[in-house]
Order: C-alpha cells, then structure tokens, then sequence
C-alpha cells in the first residue's frame, strides 16, 4: 500500500503521545492526541511544499498546526532551497512590529537544533517608499538586498511579528533564478510514495524533537522561576528570551512583573507541556507590551491563575495546573540584562490585590474583559489563521 509508511508513522507517533512522561490523567491525554492531528496535518503540508527547484512560501504553523511554543503574536512562513542556487524574494512590508529572515541548516532531531547560517530582520535591507522590496539570496555577492547562501543551507524562515494585532499583513513571494518558463515535473506514483514516506518520517521527529526540546531549555529550572534574558538558542540575532516552567494550585497564582522594555516587540505567553502554545483565539493566554496594562511605575504586572483575579493583565491557565511560560523581545538595539527581565511572586489567590501595588487601576469588568476577548477573536480572523 502507497501509504503505508505513513499510517505506521501515524501509530508510532500515537505511541509516542501515549507514553509521553508528563500524561497524568485523561485530559493529557486528549490534548495530546489532537496535538497529534496537527502535527499530521503539518507534516502532510510541509512534505508536498518541499521543492526548492520551485519554492513557495509555506505557513510553519498556526492555530491547528502547533509546534515549538508557537508564538500566538507571529505568523511563521518557509521555503525550502539549496545552497547552490539563487533566489529572489519579493514583497511588501506590512504594518507589523517586526519583519525577520532566517537561513537555516539541517532541521529539528531529537538531539540538536538546527544551525542559524544567517538571521536578520527588515532593518538591513532597502525598502521603498511604498514598503516594496526585493531581496536576493545566493552565492556571494555585492549587491545590495543581496545574502549568501551557505554550505548546506535548506530552509528560509520568514516571521511577521504583531505587537498589535490589529496590523496589517504583508505580501512575500519566492522564485528560483532561471525557473522562468519552466515547471515542476508531473507526479509519478513514485514520486508520491516518497512525499508520504518523508511525512512519516517529519510526523515522528517533530514529536520526538518538540518533547525533549522542553527538558534543554526548561525543565532543569526551578519551577516557578524564569531565567533572565538571553539571546533565543538557534533563534534570531535580534531575539532576547526569558523561559520557566510553572505549577500553580487552583487557590495559587503567579505575579509577574517586568518592565516595559524599549524593543519594538515584547510579548509573553503560557504554553502546555505538549511544548504548544495554549488557546490564544478565546482565551487570554497571551499579552504583547501594546496589549498589557502598563502600570504609572513603568512595570507590567501580569496575573497567571486558574481562577479569574480581574485584573486587566490575567494570563488564564485554562485548566493547565503545569505548563510554559515564555518572554520574547525581538527588534532589540542593545543588550539586554536581569533588570529587564521579570520578577516572579507565588502568591495565594487572595492576596493578589494586595500584592498590586496599583490594584485599583487594574480592575476589570466581565464585560469589559470580555470585550478583549472578542477582540482577540476578530483579529485572528482578519489574519485568516486557518
């Protein structure tokens, strides 16, 4: 049969969700078996969007295509190439907060990272007047617009940043220097058979990657803790991050303060341990700088808790006792240090109020609450996240 070594992927990867360390309970469980219909729908996609010879820009993930503490605040695209062609991408800058490339070597193992060759964003390249550009990517070259592919070069990764998400998208294209008039091949049986067997084999290692990925970079922190600042591992030149993991009570919260920083975009966010972002369309799992209650001393202070403290900045657990917390800063213009990164207060849910030190300022009705959720809803919509 064709498909074979897909559906024997398909059940090995059950295997995997069923036997993952941190299943507790029937919930767990569940969430991990529609964390597995995602990532089959991913690796269908990313294995018939391989063709470097005719590249198209390809969304990494999204609403139901999870991977990698997805960022709610981030629309991700790629496109596989070669390092011994050239290609020219185009587009039209939006209004988002950040425009950002990366070239990448190898992929995601369960075992390493993938090599960033290269990662910029839109400051280092010309764009006119009307937000148009054209970028060239190849062998070494003085031309303006212009990066080296290096050795082993594969992907490019595009990431639309929001700040606010009522921005505007973009436009991005991609094409190979001297495909003009050509096409790609028919398919063959042959051929199809291939693309399946690659998805199986990106379906397992996607799981296996994103479970172990946790236990480099989180879970040998202390729990309740975040770690200062630091460049994002593999991840962008201009990227700060700061990573914990949490386990709150029901009658527990967490109080995180930070301050507002100077870069363009600063955004946090709960992820499960399924190492996925939580519900961000209905639920206020998520906060940038430009959604947040800044305070009159210059700090955020954001509330994690199951129970509802209403307060503006609530991060809502949505039933996750355990889960991941992450900051990003991207578009930086200087190092940043501890005393731009959160402080971390457990405290019992009663004493929340007390703890705000501008608690009055921070209360929020039901309804006004709920209106930041429809809001949420809209947005998302108008990014057509599909």
């Amino acid at each position: 049969m064709l498909t074979e070594a897909f559906t024997d992927a398909i059940a090995a990867a059950e295997k995997i969700v069923e036997e993952a360390p941190h299943v507790r309970d029937e919930r767990d469980l569940a969430e991990g078996l529609d964390y597995l219909a995602g990532n089959i729908q991913a690796s269908i996609q990313m294995a018939w969007a391989y063709d470097p010879d005719f590249p198209h820009f390809a969304s990494s993930t999204g609403p139901y295509t999870k991977m990698g503490l997805d960022n709610p605040d981030t629309l991700y695209f790629h496109a596989n190439i070669r390092d011994d062609e050239e290609y020219i991408v185009s587009g039209k800058r939006g209004t988002t907060t950040d425009l950002s490339f990366q070239i990448l070597k190898g992929d995601y193992s369960p075992v390493d990272v993938p090599d960033s060759l290269t990662a910029f964003d839109d400051r280092q390249i010309d764009i006119s007047p009307d937000g148009s550009f054209e970028l060239h990517f190849g062998p070494a070259s003085d031309l303006p617009n212009h990066f080296t592919l290096g050795p082993g070069s594969s992907m490019l990764v595009v990431r639309e940043v929001y700040g606010v998400w009522s921005a505007e998208r973009g436009t991005l294209t991609i094409r190979r220097v001297g495909s003009d008039g050509d096409a790609p091949p028919p398919h063959s049986k042959e051929a199809v058979a291939k693309r399946y067997s690659t998805a199986g084999k990106m379906l397992v290692g996607r799981l296996r990657t994103f479970l172990q990925f946790p236990q480099w970079y989180y879970l040998n922190l202390d729990v309740n803790t975040m770690t200062e600042p630091r460049l994002t591992p593999g991840g962008l030149s201009t990227q700060y991050s700061s990573a914990g993991h949490y386990e709150l009570g029901a009658d527990q919260a967490m109080i995180i303060t930070v301050p507002k920083s100077h870069a363009p975009y600063q955004g946090f966010q709960l992820g499960s341990l399924w190492y996925i972002s939580l519900d961000y369309i209905d639920h206020q799992t998520s906060l940038t700088s430009e959604q947040a209650q800044t305070d009159p001393d210059g700090n955020i202070r954001l509330v994690v808790s199951e129970r509802n403290p209403h307060v503006t900045n609530w991060i809502e657990t949505t039933g996750h006792s355990r889960g991941y917390a992450q900051f990003r800063w991207q578009r930086v213009s200087r190092v940043m240090t501890a005393a731009d990164g959160p402080i971390i207060e457990v405290v019992d849910f009663d004493q929340v109020a007390s703890r705000l030190p501008f608690h009055e300022l921070n209360k929020i009705s039901d309804d006004d609450f709920a209106r930041r959720i429809a809001e949420r809803r809209d947005a998302v919509a108008r990014r057509m996240l599909g």
